[in-house]
């Protein structure tokens, strides 16, 4: 059974392990533990197993009554189980309950399976970003959500 919670300083080191296989220009290992103990704009969830092990993570910012989602990625070997929706899911309710009214992503517009989750979540498609991503230069869909 999949658990989901609130990220801690102790998870960030498999967080940064699925960042570094999900991504090919992955956030460091420094970024996750600023975003843990010195961002307090930083809001960010993990799925775990029985075992206790972190196999999916979600984060995002939450500034004033907006949110951005800042990553999600899921380990290969949990993908297509609905973890990466239940994932967001986790931050859609969370942001709520911090009286957000707006939450956005940017997502890259090859890949079609996010787009399909973010669609079914209820987000809508906004504008291009040109050259979004540094890896290829390919465009990014910013996508957004009233809650």
């Amino acid at each position: 059974m999949i658990k989901y919670r609130l990220m801690t300083v102790e998870d960030v080191p498999a967080v940064h392990h699925i960042e570094q296989i999900a991504f090919p220009t992955p956030w460091t290992l420094d970024s996750f533990y600023y975003e843990m103990e010195k961002n307090p704009q930083a809001h960010y969830f993990v799925a775990v197993n029985d075992e206790e092990k972190v196999i999916g993570f979600c984060g995002m910012w939450v500034v004033l009554d907006e949110s951005q989602i800042t990553n999600v990625a899921v380990l290969p070997e949990g993908r297509g189980k609905g973890i990466g929706e239940a994932l967001m899911r986790e931050a859609i309710a969370y942001a709520k309950s911090l009286d957000v009214v707006v939450m956005s992503l940017e997502v890259r517009v090859s890949n079609v399976v996010a787009k399909n989750l973010y669609h079914k979540l209820g987000f809508q498609d906004g504008g291009i970003r040109k050259g979004y991503y540094t890896d290829n230069q390919e465009d990014a869909l910013v996508m957004w959500v009233n809650l």
